[in-house]
């Protein structure tokens, strides 16, 4: 039984990863219809970032507010790369998605080769809390503290997003955007503030992924961002493009499934599943778990 809890509550923490990064990756591609392959270097800056203001900035660290600070700092690089990217790079390319694909790409692996240029290959020690270093028992089992703390960030990231769809102006439009962009535009609502504002929160998200997978791994690397985002489109996918509460139901599901048949078979069987489970998935249910901005 405490096996059980143990491999539950760690693939809520992993699923709560990989939602925080879908999350953006879905509003963008609902919003905006762009594939951003380039979205893990927004990741990236909010690891890297909060790693660089716990040792710097002043009244950042590794404990209690000063930890906060260090990763407000990383959300907020996160964030402010995003919108550079969306002005500078994607703006120009809204009606060529080929050649959207080809800058992200291009853009993702620039980034890693930066920072593996500017700090190294060698995975760097995360100023990780003393508290998430520690364990908690739960049904008899022994885990993790950041299993919580992941959790719970994203449980707020979600609510908070959920309440900016459906209760905002911006969400207002960003929903009636997908549903249908040209009558949005035709109503006199410029839908390119829209776009720039749903790059900027989808950065901030994956920043606050990237701060968070510190926590959960104890280090940071230049190619993290990368692999997290290949589950993260697995659960785009999964939940349904476009949608909030389908990428959190499937982040979940993920999680739980890599996690499980990790454990109970060999080490990579876990992967295998949950590329398994978006074949059957696509197959039976193609528009996703969802399949709506939600």
């Amino acid at each position: 039984m405490s096996t059980v809890v143990l491999l539950f509550l760690t693939g809520l923490g992993l699923a709560a990863l990989y939602f925080l990064v879908a999350a953006g990756l879905s509003l963008i591609f609902g919003l905006a219809d762009v594939l951003n392959f380039a979205h893990g270097i927004f990741l990236a800056a909010g690891a890297y970032g909060t790693w660089w203001a716990a040792a710097h900035l002043p009244g950042a660290g590794a404990e209690g507010f000063g930890f906060l600070l260090a990763v407000a700092f990383g959300v907020l690089a996160g964030a402010v790369l995003a919108v550079l990217v969306e002005l500078v790079l994607i703006r120009p390319l809204y009606a060529r998605p080929i050649h959207q694909v080809l800058v992200t790409v291009g853009l993702s692996l620039a980034g890693v080769a930066l920072l593996r240029a500017w700090w190294g290959a060698d995975p760097l020690t995360f100023p990780r809390p003393s508290w998430t270093r520690g364990t908690t028992r739960v049904l008899g089992a022994t885990v993790p503290n950041d299993r919580f703390l992941l959790v719970f960030a994203a449980l707020l990231v979600l609510g908070a997003l959920l309440l900016l769809l459906k209760r905002t102006r911006l969400g207002l439009v960003i929903r009636a955007g997908v549903e249908d962009r040209s009558m949005v535009t035709a109503l006199g609502i410029d839908v390119r503030i829209a776009f720039t504002a749903v790059f900027a929160i989808g950065g901030a998200a994956a920043a606050l992924a990237g701060a968070l997978a510190g926590v959960y791994f104890g280090n940071v690397s230049p190619g993290q961002g990368t692999s997290l985002l290949i589950f993260a489109f697995i659960v785009v996918v999964i939940g349904g493009m476009g949608s909030i509460t389908g990428s959190a139901m499937a982040a979940v599901l993920v999680g739980l499934v890599q996690q499980f048949a990790n454990y109970y078979t060999v080490s990579g069987v876990g992967e295998a599943s949950v590329v398994l489970l978006l074949a059957v998935l696509l197959l039976v249910r193609p528009r996703g778990l969802v399949g709506s901005i939600a």
